[in-house]
């Protein structure tokens, strides 16, 4: 993995397909679970998952597909730290269910390293923009989120493409400029549907000058929420234990917390296909209240356990 590449390079892997790389085992540390205290955790979780989803405009979340699976791909990087980025992204894809790619596969998500991210973010939107906006509907957030992209200081910065599809066939639910109109047979109910909102790519840009103070572990689990998720980089989260408030506050969390690993669990988990976008987000809170209900319950009767012995 070369430590310099072209914004043409970039752009030919950018608008790649699927697959990459071995699993790293990681050891997990044990980190508090919400800092949000005086507060129902069903209003937690539902403040939370509300806060911090963005999908387009009219769309529900999306998710990557096992069908295609995960493709990492890191550059400008030197090699040890790529593959060690590559592989604990791609941990986490395992962790969720998600097939990856052999080695030499074309990347669906790929991470640029940059002493320039607005410089180089400009560029490759320039050079192809319907890269970072394709021709069809729901497929990207809107002109001024992509102008927000580009013009950030944030240490690190993401961009997500998405795709309707048909949820049993995988087949593109949408009209493409230069093919035939989308045909998908549609569910009877007028409450759920066939369609679903697949990932197709995720851009993430490093500006490797804004990330001292962070571990390399804090950096990688940093990208990999943001790069499965449709994280809202304008979203509030203080009040709660995520490694996305880690650049505010090193000492948060050494890695995904369990409030994350539950969000994005849930997102995976939870069955999409609700036809009101927002009843989809309200399906991946309540799946996720399930879950930390399940962990605090757990959690009281270890506790109640060792009180006893």
């Amino acid at each position: 993995m070369r430590s310099r590449v072209s914004v043409a390079a970039l752009l030919a892997l950018a608008c790649a397909v699927p697959g990459l790389a071995r699993a790293q085992e990681t050891p997990e540390t044990p980190v508090e679970d919400i800092v949000v205290l005086g507060t129902p955790l069903r209003e937690q979780v539902e403040t939370f998952a509300d806060t911090v989803v963005a999908p387009p405009h009219g769309r529900g979340p999306a998710r990557w597909s096992a069908r295609s699976g995960i493709c990492v791909g890191v550059v400008n990087l030197q090699r040890d730290a790529a593959q060690a980025m590559v592989d604990r992204v791609s941990e986490v894809a395992l962790e969720l269910g998600l097939p990856i790619g052999e080695p030499g596969c074309s990347p669906n998500v790929l991470i640029i390293a940059t002493d320039d991210a607005p410089t180089l973010t400009a560029a490759l939107v320039e050079r192809s923009p319907n890269a970072f906006r394709p021709p069809y509907a729901g497929s990207s957030r809107s002109r001024l989120q992509l102008r927000r992209f580009i013009e950030t200081d944030r240490p690190v910065r993401w961009w997500h493409i998405s795709m309707p599809v048909h949820s049993e066939t995988g087949r593109i639910a949408v009209s493409l400029p230069g093919y035939p109109p989308a045909r998908v047979r549609a569910l009877s109910s007028r409450l759920t549907t066939l369609i679903q909102n697949d990932l197709m790519r995720a851009y993430v840009i490093i500006d490797i000058d804004q990330i001292e103070g962070v571990s390399f572990q804090q950096l990688a689990d940093y990208v990999a929420m943001v790069a499965f998720a449709q994280v809202d980089p304008d979203a509030d989260l203080s009040g709660f234990s995520t490694i996305l408030n880690v650049f505010d506050n090193p000492n948060i969390a050494y890695g995904l917390t369990d409030w994350d690993q539950s969000y994005l669990g849930s997102l995976y988990g939870a069955e999409l296909n609700q036809r009101n976008p927002n009843a989809q987000s309200g399906a991946v809170a309540a799946l996720m209240f399930r879950e930390r209900r399940r962990a605090e319950d757990d959690s009281e009767v270890k506790l109640d356990e060792a009180e006893g012995e």
